[in-house]
C-alpha cells in the first residue's frame, strides 16, 4: 500500500505528509519555543531516497506476493488481511515498546484518544487492506497498485475544499492525466465497453479514497504518539475487528514450505519493512522527493506481476499507468 500526496501537504494537515498511516513526526516542541529547522545534507537525501526507494519496491514486491497466495494458494483476502494486520501491528507494538515506551503506556492510558484510534483503525487500516487485496483479486498487482495512486486526487479535493481555492495549472492538468489514464485502463481504449472487471475497478476506486483519508486523519495523533505506537494500535485493532467475520484458524488456507514463506515476506518485508523504511527515508529526504520516487511501487508491482503472477498488460494500460504516474510529478 501507498503513499500520499506532495500536493502541498501543509494545506491539507499544516504539518508535512510522508507515508498514509506512517507520517513522519516528532514530538511537538514546547510552546513558545521556535521549531528547529532540519537542514538536509546531501548523504541525508542519499540515504533517504534510497531507503525510499527500497520501501516502493517491497511494497511493489508484496502486491504480486499477494496476488500469488491469492491465485495459487486460493487464500481469501480477507484472511490475508486480518493476518497480516495482527502479526504487523505485533511487531510495531514491539518496536514502540523498545524504542519509545512512555508513548505507548501514554497512549494506552489516554481513553480520550480511542474513539478516534478505532476510526482510523477502521478508515486508514481496514478499509485500505481489505480494499486494496480485493482491487488485486480482481485485478493484478501492477493494476490495484496503480489505481491506489489516484489518492492523490482525493487529497486535492480536501486541500481544494479546505483551502477554498481551484486547482491549479498543474493540478488541473495531473487530473485530467489521471481522469485519461483510468478511463484507458478501465476501457482498454474501447469507450464502449469495460475491459477491467467492474468490481476490480470500484475496489481500487475505494483503496485510493482510504489511502488518501490515511494520508490525513492520524496526523494529529502520530505527532503525539509517535509512529510506531500509532501504527501498532490502529493494525492491531483493525485485525481484532476482523477476526470475528474471517477466523483466521478456520479459514487458513493449505500453505506449504513456499507458502509460508510468502506469508511471512508479506508480514515482515512486504508490511512492516517497506513501512519502515518508507518513513525513515521520508525523514531524510523530504516528502515530496519521497513521493516522487514512491512510484517504484506501481512500477515494481507491473514488473514483478508479469515476471511471477502470469499478468498480461496492453499498450492501453501502459499509457494509463504512464498518466497516472506522470500525475504524481505534476502535483509536487
Amino acid at each position: 500500500m501507498r503513499d500520499s500526496t506532495s500536493i502541498d501537504a501543509t494545506d491539507a494537515t499544516g504539518t508535512e505528509a510522508g507515508k498514509p498511516g506512517a507520517v513522519s513526526a516528532q514530538t511537538p516542541a514546547a510552546p513558545k519555543r521556535p521549531t528547529p529547522t532540519f537542514e538536509r545534507t546531501p548523504r541525508d537525501i542519499v540515504i533517504g531516497a534510497a531507503l525510499v526507494l527500497a520501501g516502493g519496491m517491497l511494497w511493489g514486491i508484496n502486491a504480486t506476493v499477494s496476488k500469488i497466495l491469492m491465485g495459487t494458494y486460493h487464500a481469501d483476502p480477507l484472511w490475508i488481511a486480518c493476518v497480516r494486520q495482527l502479526a504487523a501491528g505485533m511487531i510495531f507494538l514491539v518496536c514502540s515498546a523498545v524504542f519509545t515506551p512512555r508513548k505507548l503506556i501514554g497512549v494506552c492510558r489516554d481513553w480520550r484518544v480511542w474513539p478516534k484510534l478505532v476510526a482510523c483503525a477502521m478508515a486508514c487500516v481496514l478499509l485500505v487492506q481489505v480494499a486494496y487485496l480485493n482491487a488485486i483479486d480482481w485485478t493484478n498487482s501492477g493494476t490495484a497498485t496503480v489505481l491506489q495512486t489516484l489518492n492523490l486526487l482525493f487529497v486535492l479535493l480536501f486541500v481544494c475544499v479546505r483551502g477554498s481555492r481551484l486547482p491549479r495549472v498543474r493540478e488541473s492538468v495531473g487530473v485530467a492525466l489521471a481522469f485519461a489514464g483510468t478511463v484507458l485502463i478501465a476501457t482498454g481504449g474501447d469507450l464502449s465497453r469495460l475491459s477491467l472487471p467492474l468490481p476490480g475497478l470500484a475496489w481500487g476506486l475505494i483503496d485510493a479514497l482510504c489511502t488518501a483519508v490515511m494520508s490525513i486523519a492520524p496526523i494529529a495523533m502520530m505527532a503525539k504518539w509517535g509512529n510506531f505506537t500509532v501504527n501498532g494500535m490502529m493494525f492491531i485493532v483493525s485485525g481484532v475487528l476482523l477476526v470475528p467475520f474471517v477466523r483466521p484458524w478456520a479459514s487458513a488456507p493449505a500453505l506449504d514450505g513456499l507458502g509460508i514463506a510468502l506469508m511471512t515476506f508479506t508480514v515482515v518485508g512486504g508490511t512492516f519493512g517497506a513501512y519502515w523504511l518508507f518513513l525513515a527515508g521520508t525523514q531524510r529526504c523530504g516528502a515530496m522527493r519521497a513521493t516522487m520516487l514512491g512510484t517504484s511501487e506501481p512500477v515494481t508491482a507491473t514488473i514483478s506481476g508479469v515476471l511471477f503472477a502470469g499478468a498480461v498488460f496492453t499498450p492501453t494500460d501502459l499509457a494509463g499507468f504512464a498518466m497516472i504516474i506522470l500525475m504524481v510529478f505534476l502535483m509536487r
